[in-house]
């Protein structure tokens, strides 16, 4: 398994390993790296794992010592993880990593991108498509949770226009 940064504005790369601590989301406390640690041993990243039915926004405030969230997609089929990685950026403000694990295809990639998930980790040889999929695209029609401006906004700034104006026009 390889893991993938995404970026849907400027691509996707290979990144390296990445070292979790996974804790789970039924602790009481805000999950934290123990400070006690040897800081040798100590994983660089603390990684809260959920499954796809679980409703993040009972995570509300607890979110403070968590770095990354890993997400499961387990089947194509199954979209419930981009609503929760929607929610974690827009409604939660979550501003680590999202990591995409599970049942992940090239059809898939520039979607999660969009929907704020910034690491996906997927097969060896998935990663050409992968990185190729986030590339193939540079402007939306739509806003999403990674803040690209959409294409009629840029067009009208192009033309000298107010973006308000250009769509009451």
């Amino acid at each position: 398994m390889a893991f993938i940064r995404l970026d849907a504005g400027s691509g996707a790369a290979a990144c390296e390993d990445i070292e979790l601590r996974i804790v789970s989301p039924d602790d009481n406390a805000a999950p934290s790296v123990d400070a006690a640690a040897d800081a040798s041993q100590a994983p660089a990243v603390t990684a809260l794992a959920l499954e796809n039915d679980v409703d993040v926004r009972g995570l509300a405030g607890r979110l403070g010592g968590v770095d990354a969230i890993i997400l499961n997609f387990p089947a194509f089929t199954d979209g419930r993880a981009y609503s929760q990685a929607r929610v974690l950026r827009e409604q939660l403000g979550f501003s680590g990593d999202i990591i995409a694990k599970g049942d992940i295809g090239r059809d898939q990639a520039l979607f999660m991108a969009r929907v704020g998930v910034t690491v996906v980790e997927a097969d060896d040889a998935a990663l050409e498509g992968i990185v190729d999929a986030v590339r193939e695209f540079s402007c939306f029609y739509q806003g999403a949770a990674d803040d690209a401006e959409p294409v009629w906004r840029l067009r009208a700034r192009a033309a000298g226009k107010s973006p308000r104006r250009a769509v009451a026009a």
